[in-house]
């Protein structure tokens, strides 16, 4: 029994539950690894990002699982902060796990058809892995999400794997371009854009608002049904 009592307790302690937080932004860095600027930058495009199309797509780093799986903690951290609306089950979830070298793209319900597993995967591959295997966590982080707007939109379609890491770059210069013609298109006709803001910085990012002075991250009620795809680099 007594063997038995300790085989318990030694699972739980390691597969203990990592605490999940109350995101109060769009982007979250709880490792310091971005600064301020590139904090604000990514709130920035990501609340013009919601308030264009009201999807909810939100970024959030973090040292260690400590062996929690990824899956999981992910799917807990979407749920408990309702990510996307109640409505339209519309919210995806970019989660970095710095240390353990994993990340997740979690997505709600509503985004599992313009955003399938196939295509989060080739995300997670061909665009994010190459920047951060050279360490460039803010480029990763940023043409992620760039590739995750593009393919709600349907403007990303999956590459082949390869073995070099020059994809992700021809990738990200392809969705340069698109959005540089929608923000022609649009300035020529008066109009909106349609696609997304990659614009310069107005706040700081984390759990503090600080400069950024349009308010913070509210979840509208989403739900998640473990759609989305994982990876490590």
């Amino acid at each position: 029994m007594r063997i038995l009592f300790f085989v318990l307790v030694s699972s739980l302690i390691i597969f203990a539950q990592p605490k999940v937080p109350e995101l109060k932004m769009w982007a979250t860095d709880l490792t310091k690894t971005l600064n301020s600027d590139e904090l604000s930058n990514l709130n920035s495009r990501l609340k013009t990002y919601e308030d264009t199309t009201s999807n909810q797509l939100v970024t959030l780093m973090i040292a260690s699982l400590e062996d929690y799986p990824i899956e999981e903690y992910s799917h807990e951290v979407a749920s408990k902060n309702k990510i996307g609306t109640e409505k339209h089950d519309n919210g995806v979830l970019l989660l970095v796990v710095k240390n353990d070298r994993k990340l997740r793209i979690e997505v709600g319900y509503g985004l599992e058809g313009a955003l399938p597993d196939a295509l989060a995967s080739s995300i997670i591959r061909n665009v994010i892995v190459p920047k951060f295997k050279n360490n460039e966590y803010y480029a990763g982080v940023s043409d992620g999400i760039n590739a995750i707007i593009a393919t709600i939109a349907g403007e990303y379609r999956a590459e082949p794997e390869s073995d070099s890491d020059g994809g992700g770059s021809i990738i990200f210069t392809i969705f340069v371009i698109i959005f540089i013609i929608i923000m022609l298109f649009g300035k020529s006709t008066g109009g909106k854009s349609g696609g997304f803001y990659y614009g310069g910085s107005s706040g700081s990012g984390g759990f503090s608002s600080g400069g950024f002075s349009s308010g913070g991250f509210s979840g509208g009620g989403g739900s998640f049904g473990g759609g989305g795809a994982s990876g490590s680099w």
